[in-house]
């Protein structure tokens, strides 16, 4: 963020007037800045001072300057400031909401010190800190202020997070306290937080950590914990003074500082997670910046100085324009300010989790703003301000946007569609569709408020193509699912939601009643469809009509209006409702009855009276029929009894009206006497209950009222006479006979025979109800009454007169059921079997007659087949032993399974003919199988065959066949068939017949007697692959001599026979057609090949032409002379490459120089151009006097070769004297020089050179000494004898260099001699320059032959100190080296040691090297591995080399696994605080813990020695600048873990201290057991934590990779578990304290509050506390009291050893009588 001076809006002073403090509206339109003489200055957002009222003092007494104003603050409602003064009160002014109000004093709170800073975070909530100390809460509700929490030092500085939720209090001491006025949630602890080295005056509460900055010029950033974050140290910059004042962007995103002539800026970077240091803004004269106020949506900050100067500045991370229509103003990364620039309004966008906001958009005709953060996605409406933030993870930017609901955004992202009302940051819902059109999506949310409807919001949406969803998205379920016939291609809820449209693919327009899940199409060929806004109108066309649906709830009345156009649109507005329709070119408007539509606005408003109006005004037609229904309906519901009779006479409903006539004067009558509502008395309450027929409700409305004559009455009226006795008999009425007489007469009188029995029944009096009964012709009611009554049964009489009208009224089985009841069993069952009541009469006759049980079974199965329940007949027939009507029966009811298991039972013959019915069945269902044992099961093989064989299974049926005949008639009986098919042109199925036989061959001759040759060479591969290629042949040479070429050349080339295409197609002359097959199929060169024949066998222009076409013509040339077709391709050269004919006169005359017709090739190679060729043509046939005589006439250059050749001739017949004069012809002398040589005849060679060639003559004498040498110490010696006559003849240059070339002999004395001798020639006769090359040869030299001395001399007479020393270091005469380099030149001195050191390492000689170099002598011991000595000398050196080599060692010691002796390492050399070692401290710890066998008393020492090097180490971090770090708060924990160990072995040794704590062993062990096989299945998934809930314990561990814990003490642990699961008398649940939480737990479950750890036991502190001086540290007095008792019975010299060590730690032991309460 960078800031940019926009104005001065208070000019400076030219002396001291400070302003003291500003402060911004919540709103960002006022600005209030405070000055020196107490009075406040109002400004608005663009700058202008608009107001401006003094402040008042405390008391008048004292003066108007007996103050200062220290604090000031907006309410969050912009329309009130708080004002906190020195002189001990805080006055709230009202002042109001417009500018020129007048100022109030609405609150003022009165203190006991100065007011020294004011913070208004929330509603009703002033936070102000004292001079005293005391930070305290101000509310202007109850006009009391509280004490929040009290300190001793002065409160410099008041600051709250960006929530307004906490607030941070920074103290003259250096203290900063936080403190929450309302949970978060974040976790953050409150209280004292961070100790700051100077008075924090400039503190800042960001989002991700706390910035305090002071007198001491160092800026520092605290973490949420008020670990130390980042430190910017200023303190020597000499420019830098004091900080003063802070201030948070909105965002928490940037914090300015001010200080003297500068403001310095910090931004939070997410990324790195750091505060970054932008440019500081520096401004001249400004002075000590006094205050800062930053205004509420980021874009300005204001700075008052101590001159009284405001300034104003634009903070600003970037700005653009977008569209040129918007300003994007980007004031934090997570706030960006949204500026219309044509009205002016703004929009302040802003991450509420602090993400940076990445890329804004203006969509949906610039109305919607879309922006993207890592995480989330907000979205807002510029015209309503409303902005929603949601989290949104990244989909690479394919999310598409639907703005066509104003409430509503649309976002489809991968076939899913999220809602997202403005205003709200939570997604209204989600769903998968993958239908993105907003025509197939419709949301309705609160748009039409309806009576008891607090919220409302429906969405309705396509699941598929013809599937419907609609979702309440409150309540986040399905209310309706419609599936469709055909494809919906348009959707729309009604403004309440309650009501769908859609329409189809075919133009037909559907209503859903969503309440009642009913459909009705209501509409066919519709073209255009709409509510009309505001009411729940429909408007639809249809062809030519416009309809129109006033009252949807009765769809079927409709309003038809032809019209000649396409309806376009709805338009409603001041009162009128107009369909727009096109018609031609024009549009007309046809208005609709706004009556009709102001009727429904009046139901729906719930105005019934003024419904009713509407409807009066019109005519009665079906849609105000329909509508005086539904407002009749509603009218009875809401009790509105006079417009519901109004409704009731309107409709004619003659009966209704007058009832609810007489029910109103009731209600009226009640009303005038008592007063209040009528509606409500009981009468009139059962009167509404009678008329919706709810006779039960209005009776329980009567009785309630006591009023049992009028319940009765109403049922007499009614003539519901058993409902009226019911109410007689429960209340014990007196003329309840009466009644009943009067009902039983009723019925009588009404001829309700059969309910008088009833009566009769019910009153006891069987005879008369029988007889009644009987009257009304029911003899069944009269059995039935008979059979209850066993005194009736005895009559005889009555039963025969019942039974004889039962058999009358054919009523059998009921008859049958009396006569059994009389013991008449034959009787009964002739009726049971007339009645057809079988199973009645099979019970009977199983008890009765048990030889006509098989007859009744028969008899059932026939009358079952009878009534056709085959199935159900097939048991009975099997029960009756009626096999082949069960058989029968059972292929009739087609149960084919039950046929054959009865089939199964029956003999052969009987069976024979079913089986293959039922294997027709089979053989239908294409189950061949079973049908195939069926068919042989009935000796019908012959069938089974058939089957086979007309399914096409031929397989199967030749495997059939082959059972049962002999294989000569199975294949005569198929080759038979197959050649049936073949005459008939089946092919494939012959084919398959005669394969079935395996005769493939006949296949293969029938398929080329037809010439299907694809199909015989099908078969052929099949079954003959081996004659594949000559079948391919045959049939190409077949098909050629056929003329059929094209088929010719697929089956040669499948033949891979491509030469015989090609040959084929030349034959009958189609050169293009060989051409393509000799390229495509025939390699890189043939197709060229083939080119060249076809040009040949066309030749001249043609064939120029065809190669020129192929692009081949030079090739085609080339291939005519290498295949010696010459005069072809002289041909072709003449006609089209004349450049090519040389070329080829070359090739015909190489070609007659190996045919050996010389005199021909001589004269073609001099037509080519080529007499060369010719001359070397004879000289290779040594014809020299033919070659002389081409050589000397056509190529005079190559005269000198024949010459030469013919000298060559000459030597190898060893004529040197002819050689030579040859070569000197030829002017070659150099060659005749080389053959003298290669003879050996060197001075021939010297006389050539020294007469023809003297330049070479000194090389040629090199050469002859070189030869010399190779001849060893005779040639040697022929060298020294030469350079000592060189030196006398005083030629001492080349002197020089043959004694230089005397090499080693064998006489190293002769060498060393002559080398001397030259070193000396040099440096006495030759120049300078000469002697330094001629020494610098010889040095190296005499060094190799180990004469380092002489070598060392030779260098220092030329002054050549440096070689001279490298001399005497190679020879290993260091002193002399050291002598040279002292004497000669001191700066070889340090490189003289540093090659001794490299000397003594190399040579292992490391005791010498100590002296000359330690740090080289240590590293040489730490790679000989002699760590021992290594640390004994680094030890005597400085404690930076000791612990270098001591972390080395210890490295070395923790890959050996021996972490003991690293620790002991430290114990003996301490724990210095390097960043670099900490690995390895954490390495020792994590080894010891997880070292096994450590918990006994005997491994005290072991946790002692890790404790005291980890507390070592500690005590050096306090030192260091890792001084409150990550690492030292690490370190702080494993040296609290230690210690633990150490006092739990030290307490080991002691058996007093021992608890035997088994339900808590039980417990861990159970937990230990359960981590063991988590880790034996790799998860810890099947972790049961249900013991450690409301515990510190963590569930999510992670889990080791194997076992730590051997499986013999495993086994034990699980053995001791079980044993004691036994054992009732152990509860086996986590002892709990006080606070309900596990005795161990530091954090309490319930209140998150953490107690102190007890030093001794690491239990919870909860009383007697005994604190030691080190902050944080303490113990449980009992605890303590006990181990010091322990201590002194047992004198442990382990425990006092722990005991000495917190003395240490802590800072000494107190006294055993403190106590704290």
């Amino acid at each position: 963020m960078q800031l940019k001076h926009l104005r001065t809006l208070l000019s400076p002073q030219d002396g001291a007037a400070k302003v003291t403090c500003m402060a911004w509206s919540q709103n960002n339109a006022k600005f209030a800045v405070c000055t020196v003489d107490r009075v406040v200055l109002l400004y608005d957002e663009h700058g202008e001072r608009r107001d401006k009222f003094s402040t008042k003092p405390a008391d008048m007494k004292y003066g108007r300057k007996s103050y200062m104003v220290k604090g000031m603050a907006f309410s969050p409602d912009s329309t009130k400031i708080a004002v906190g003064q020195t002189d001990n009160i805080i006055y709230v002014y009202k002042i109001g909401e417009d500018w020129g109000d007048k100022k109030v004093i609405c609150n003022k709170f009165i203190q006991t010190s100065a007011v020294t800073c004011l913070q208004w975070p929330m509603e009703n909530n002033i936070t102000f800190g004292l001079a005293e100390g005391k930070v305290r809460l101000a509310n202007t509700k109850t006009n009391k202020s509280s004490t929040i929490y009290g300190t001793d030092s002065y409160v410099v500085s008041l600051t709250t997070n960006c929530s307004g939720k906490g607030i941070l209090s920074g103290h003259a001491d250096g203290t900063i306290v936080r403190y929450f006025l309302a949970d978060e949630g974040s976790g953050e602890s409150q209280g004292k937080l961070i100790n700051h080295p100077c008075p924090p005056y400039a503190l800042a509460w960001a989002t991700n950590s706390i910035v305090a900055a002071g007198c001491d010029r160092r800026i520092v950033a605290y973490g949420k914990e008020g670990q130390v974050l980042q430190t910017f140290d200023y303190s020597r910059d000499p420019q830098e003074r004091e900080f003063t004042t802070a201030a948070t962007s909105p965002g928490g995103q940037s914090v300015v500082l001010g200080s003297y002539d500068r403001l310095r800026v910090l931004n939070w970077s997410p990324r790195r997670s750091i505060w970054e240091e932008a440019k500081p803004k520096e401004i001249a004269n400004l002075y000590t910046v006094t205050a800062l106020a930053w205004k509420r949506d980021g874009s300005r900050l204001c700075a008052g100085t101590l001159c009284g100067g405001v300034e104003q500045f634009d903070c600003c991370l970037r700005r653009s324009i977008y569209k040129n229509k918007f300003e994007l103003t980007y004031v934090g990364p997570s706030q960006v300010i949204v500026k219309n620039l044509s009205s002016g309004t703004r929009v302040v966008l802003k991450s509420h989790y602090g993400y940076e906001v990445e890329e804004v958009k203006i969509l949906g005709k610039e109305r919607y703003l879309v922006a993207h953060t890592s995480d989330t996605l907000l979205l807002g409406d510029l015209n309503t301000n409303r902005l929603s933030e949601i989290a949104w993870q990244g989909s690479g930017g394919n999310e598409k946007y639907f703005f066509e609901n104003e409430n509503v955004c649309m976002i489809f992202n991968a076939g899913e569609l999220t809602l997202v009302e403005y205003g709200n940051n939570d997604t209204l819902g989600s769903v998968r569709t993958e239908f993105m059109n907003p025509h197939l999506i419709s949301v309705r949310i609160n748009e039409r408020r309806q009576k008891g409807m607090e919220e409302n919001k429906k969405l309705a949406y396509l699941i598929d193509i013809k599937t419907i969803a609609i979702v309440d998205l409150i309540g986040g379920y399905n209310i309706g699912t419609i599936s469709h016939e055909s494809r919906v291609d348009w959707l729309e809820l009604n403004e309440t939601g309650h009501k769908l449209l859609f329409r189809d693919r075919k133009l037909r327009l559907h209503l859903y009643d969503i309440e009642s899940c009913s459909k009705t199409m209501i509409l066919n060929f519709c073209s255009y469809v709409q509510w009309v806004p505001g009411s729940d109108v429909l408007v639809a066309q249809n062809r030519n009509s416009l309809c129109v649906w006033y009252n949807i709830e009765a769809p079927e009345r409709v309003t038809m209006t032809s019209v000649k156009g396409d309806v376009v649109g709805l338009e409603r507005e001041g009162g009128k409702t107009e369909v727009m329709v096109t018609e031609g070119v024009t549009t007309v408007a046809y208005t609709l009855d706004e009556n009709l539509i102001e009727f429904g606005t009046a139901i729906d408003d719930g105005n019934y009276n003024r419904a009713a109006a509407f409807l009066e005004t019109l005519k009665m037609t079906p849609e105000t029929e329909a509508m005086w229904k539904t407002l009749s309906k509603l009218a009875l519901e809401a009790r509105q009894l006079h417009i519901a009779e109004w409704c009731f006479s309107a409709l004619g409903h003659v009966a209704k009206a007058r009832f609810l006539h007489e029910t109103n004067k009731i209600a009226d009558q009640v009303s005038q006497e008592y007063g209040g509502e009528g509606t409500d008395f009981y009468r009139v309450r059962a009167r509404l209950a009678m008329l919706e027929k709810n006779y039960k409700l209005a009776e329980m409305i009567f009785l309630e009222q006591n009023a049992v004559e009028e319940a009765m009455n109403m049922y007499q009226e009614l003539h519901r006479w058993d409902e009226c006795i019911a109410v007689a008999e429960a209340k014990g009425h007196p003329a309840l006979e009466k009644l009943r007489r009067g009902y039983y007469q009723w019925l009588m009188d009404t001829q309700q025979e059969e309910r008088a029995g009833e009566l009769k029944e019910s009153q006891g009096d069987g005879l008369a109800a029988i007889s009644l009964y009987l009257k009304a012709g029911l003899p069944a009611r009269a059995a039935r009454l008979v059979l209850t009554r066993e005194e009736l049964l005895a009559n005889t009489e009555l039963v025969e007169h019942i039974t004889a009208a039962l058999i009358k009224g054919e009523l059998y089985e009921r008859a049958g059921d009396l006569f059994e009841k009389i013991r008449n069993p034959q009787r009964a069952l002739e009726c049971y079997c007339k009645g057809s009541a079988f199973m009645k009469a099979v019970e009977l006759a199983r008890l009765a007659f048990p030889v006509q049980v098989m007859k009744l079974e028969e008899a059932w199965g026939d009358h079952l087949v009878q009534q056709k329940q085959l199935d159900a007949a097939i048991n009975h027939y099997i029960e009756a032993r009626c096999s082949i009507k069960a058989i029968e029966a059972a292929l009739g009811a087609r149960q084919w399974k039950k046929a054959i298991y009865i089939l199964d039972l029956q003999d052969r013959n009987t069976a024979s003919k079913y089986y293959p019915r039922v294997a027709q069945h089979y053989a239908s269902l294409q189950e061949y199988e079973i049908a195939e044992e069926l068919y042989i099961k009935g000796d019908r093989t012959k069938d089974a065959i058939d089957m086979y064989t007309q399914a096409g299974a031929w397989e199967q049926a030749h495997k059939l066949a082959m059972k049962c005949m002999r294989p000569e008639d199975v294949s005569v009986l198929y080759i038979t068939q197959a050649q049936e098919m073949e005459k008939q042109g089946k092919y494939r199925e012959a084919e398959r017949l005669y394969v079935t036989v395996e005769e493939p061959d006949l296949a293969i001759t029938m398929f080329k007697k037809h010439k299907l040759y694809d199909d015989m060479i099908r078969l052929v591969g099949k079954h003959h692959p081996d004659l594949l290629g000559d079948t391919h042949l045959h049939l190409g040479k077949e098909l050629e001599a056929e003329g059929r070429l094209q088929e010719a050349e697929y089956h040669y080339l499948e033949a891979q026979e491509w030469k015989a295409t090609v040959n084929m197609y030349r034959s009958n002359g189609l050169w293009e057609e060989a051409y393509r097959v000799a390229k495509t199929h025939g390699g890189a060169n043939a197709h060229k090949q083939v080119a060249y024949l076809w040009a040949k066998s066309l030749g001249g222009e043609a064939a120029v032409r065809l190669l020129n076409k192929l692009g081949l013509l030079e090739a085609a040339i080339d291939h005519a002379a290498d295949n010696c077709s010459f005069e072809f391709a002289f041909e072709l050269s003449r006609l089209a490459l004349k450049h090519k004919t040389p070329e080829i006169h070359l090739k015909y005359a190489m070609y007659l120089e190996d045919e050996g017709k010389f005199e021909e090739a001589e004269a073609e190679f001099i037509r080519a151009g080529k007499p060369k060729e010719a001359v070397l043509m004879f000289v290779h046939n040594q014809d020299w006097e033919a070659a002389q005589r081409v050589a000397e006439a056509h190529d005079p250059d190559s005269v000198a070769d024949v010459l030469v050749g013919q000298a060559r001739g000459a030597l190898e017949e060893k004529d040197f004297q002819k050689a030579e004069g040859l070569l000197l012809r030829a002017q070659r002398p150099g060659l005749a020089l080389n053959y003298y040589k290669e003879a050996g005849l060197w001075s021939d060679a010297l006389r050539i050179c020294k007469d023809y060639m003297p330049g070479q003559l000194e090389a040629l004498q090199e050469e002859y000494e070189r030869e010399a040498t190779k001849k060893g110490a005779r040639g040697m010696e022929g060298l020294v004898e030469q350079a000592r006559q060189w030196e006398q003849a005083g030629e001492h240059s080349l002197a020089v260099d043959c004694y230089l070339k005397v090499r080693d002999t064998g006489s190293s004395g002769l060498v060393e001699k002559c080398w001397m001798k030259a070193a000396e020639l040099s440096i006495k006769f030759l120049p300078p320059q000469r002697s330094l090359e001629v020494v610098r040869t010889i040095g190296p030299q005499l060094i190799g032959i180990g004469k380092h001395s002489a070598a060392a001399e030779l260098y220092l007479n030329l002054d050549l100190v440096k070689e001279a020393i490298d001399a005497f270091m190679e020879g290993e005469e260091w002193n002399k080296a050291k002598r040279v380099a002292k004497e000669l030149d001191p700066r070889y001195e340090d490189y003289v040691d540093q090659h001794y050191k490299d000397f003594l390492k190399n040579q292992g000689k490391v005791d010498s090297l100590v002296g000359v170099d330690v740090v080289a002598a240590l590293d040489l011991y730490v790679e000989q591995g002699q760590w021992d000595k290594c640390i004994e000398t680094a030890t005597k050196q400085n404690y930076k080399i000791l612990h270098k080599y001591v972390a080395l060692y210890a490295t070395h010691l923790i890959r050996e696994g021996d972490c003991a002796q690293a620790l002991a390492l430290y114990v003996q050399h301490g724990a210095p605080a390097n960043p670099q070692n900490f690995n390895i401290y954490k390495r020792i710890f994590t080894d010891m813990v997880n070292s096994p066998g450590t918990n006994s008393a005997e491994a005290y020492h072991s946790w002692a020695d890790l404790r005291d090097v980890l507390f070592n180490l500690c005590e050096n971090l306090v030192k260091s600048s890792e001084a409150n770090s990550p690492a030292h708060e690490e370190f702080e924990t494993m040296l609290l873990i230690a210690h633990y160990y150490a006092t739990r072995s030290a307490a080991q040794s002691i058996k007093q201290l021992a608890v035997g704590w088994e339900n808590m062993a039980f417990i861990f062990l159970n937990r230990f057991l359960d981590l063991t096989d988590a880790i034996e299945e790799g998860t810890l998934d099947a972790l049961d934590h249900s013991d450690f809930q409301d515990t510190d314990i963590p569930f999510e561990v992670p889990l080791p990779a194997k076992q730590h814990i051997p499986e013999t003490q495993r086994e034990e642990v699980r053995d001791w578990v079980l044993t004691v699961s036994m054992d009732q008398r152990l509860e086996q649940v986590l002892p709990r304290d006080e606070r309900g939480a596990y005795e161990a737990s530091l954090v309490a479950a319930s209140t998150g509050v953490r107690a102190l750890p007890c030093l001794i036991t690491g239990y919870p502190i909860l009383r007697n506390k005994i604190d030691f001086k080190r902050p944080g540290t303490a113990v449980n007095k009992d605890n303590w009291n006990k181990f010091l008792m322990a201590i002194k019975t047992s004198h442990s010299p382990v425990c006092q050893d722990v005991l000495k060590f917190i003395s240490e730690w802590c800072g000494g032991i107190p006294s055993t009588s403190f106590s704290f309460q």
